[in-house]
């Protein structure tokens, strides 16, 4: 029977067993850290992932999307909330498209328990990744309660251990001529759980994700499926309104009384909850060659993201889809297949990371400005008279399976097109939706 050995029993790692066991492999997964699902996985405890429709194809695939819709809330759009409190709504996409809140902890446990019941898995815990013979397939262990060491082969070895990946780290890394770069962003999180009413109602609409938008920073909402909601501010971490300002729990409460008003009528005692979650970094991690020898790396482990496209997950599962359809095209011969997936792969991950980081300054800087929405909506209505002509890059990136790549680039040539148009016209608000502006939109393209 073929092996693999699977470095990491995150989303990625444990996903991507449930395809090697279909392709009859018999798959190892080491995790470093204790098997999650017998700890309590509250549901704050990692920022809350957004599924769409390139997550949902590679869980398909396989026939295990089902039991992750279980535990999915849908959100339809965007609930903008100002200083005021009062709210405006960007839908994401058509009627009937939408993305879904779902916990980082409660998936992967799912995931774990599908690998290990539908796939010919096993998982090894707390079992740290020390190196890597990567031409022979064999990964060098070590207990992190015992300290005993083991090393195991396999046919195929895949590194799914996140962006800082010990498999990368203790063996990618020491490769001559491989590319590596770690840029930290210079805003940092924390989390904090909205509790449900006591009746265990939502304190604001489930399905929608919630965002308000300050400049240079923001809060962002999805809700959980016990009532509460995974809150996130994102904000600098030094200067002016930054986590450095915030040590005291006079400062917090102050903080969010005059910049979150209905946010802090909600939840009166945030100070009190501030350090319920650490604060933690955000980083971009780009290599190459993301395979040598057996090797392979996959998900966040061969390109990180920062999370403001919801795509990080969503990424990460493509990698399966994928690997696998160039395994289904190549068969055994795994040269083949690595020197392929990485060629294709690689502009894929640099496209979505370029992505998140605009849409981070699109959902703190733009979805309250007036043009930009004004720019939205003129999008939308063209689109929708001229589908063939034009997806918004929304769309094309959260409900389609454009390449990464090619959205970014489709995406820039298009905002260029309706900034242009808009600056055509002096009274371009009262006239957005006029044949006139139809016509210049189709002149451009």
């Amino acid at each position: 029977m073929k092996t693999a050995t699977i470095v990491g029993a995150g989303l990625v790692g444990s996903l991507w067993a449930v395809y090697l066991s279909k392709a009859g492999y018999k798959v190892k997964l080491f995790e470093a850290r204790p098997d999650i699902r017998k700890a309590d996985i509250s549901a704050g405890k990692s920022i809350n992932l957004a599924l769409s429709d390139r997550g949902w194809k590679a869980l398909d695939a396989v026939n295990v999307g089902d039991e992750i819709r279980k535990i999915a809330i849908p959100m339809s759009g965007r609930i903008m909330h100002d200083m005021e409190g009062k709210l405006s709504y960007q839908p994401y996409g058509k009627d009937g498209q939408a993305i879904y809140s779902v916990s980082r902890g409660g998936v992967n446990a799912k995931m774990m328990d599908i690998a290990e019941e539908n796939g010919n898995a096993e998982i090894f815990y707390n079992q740290r990744c020390t190196g890597a013979n990567l031409e022979e397939g064999i990964v060098y262990l070590e207990n992190t309660k015992t300290g005993e060491k083991s090393e195991v082969q396999a046919d195929l070895v895949f590194g799914t251990d996140g962006a800082f990946s010990s498999i990368r780290y203790n063996a990618m890394q020491k490769l001559d001529r491989f590319d590596y770069s770690q840029k930290y962003i210079d805003d940092g999180y924390r989390e904090i759980l909205l509790p449900a009413n006591e009746d265990g109602s939502y304190k604001l609409d489930k399905n929608a994700l919630h965002i308000w938008p300050r400049g240079r920073f923001m809060l962002i909402a999805l809700a959980n499926e016990d009532g509460s909601f995974t809150c996130t501010l994102f904000m600098p971490f030094d200067g002016e309104n930054s986590f450095e300002t915030l040590k005291t729990k006079k400062a917090v409460d102050h903080f969010f009384q005059s910049t979150f008003p209905d946010f802090y009528e909600l939840m009166p005692n945030i100070a009190d909850a501030w350090e319920d979650h650490p604060l933690s970094a955000l980083a971009i991690v780009r290599c190459y060659p993301w395979t040598h020898g057996k090797t392979a790396l996959m998900g966040d482990a061969a390109h990180a993201t920062v999370p403001f496209y919801g795509q990080g997950m969503n990424c990460g599962f493509e990698d399966c889809t994928v690997m696998w359809d160039i395994m289904q095209k190549y068969g055994d011969d795994i040269d083949k297949v690595f020197d392929e997936y990485q060629k294709s792969r690689k502009p894929d991950g640099d496209g979505v990371q370029d992505l998140s980081l605009h849409n981070y300054h699109v959902m703190r800087d733009f979805v309250g400005d007036p043009q930009f929405l004004l720019q939205k909506k003129i999008e939308a209505h063209f689109s929708e008279k001229h589908p063939d002509k034009w997806i918004p890059l929304y769309s094309q990136v959260t409900f389609s399976h454009i390449r990464y790549s090619d959205a970014l680039k489709v995406g820039d040539k298009q905002d260029a097109i309706i900034k242009n148009v808009m600056a055509q016209f002096d009274n371009i608000e009262n006239i957005w939706d006029s044949e006139e502006v139809e016509q210049a939109i189709l002149s451009e393209i």
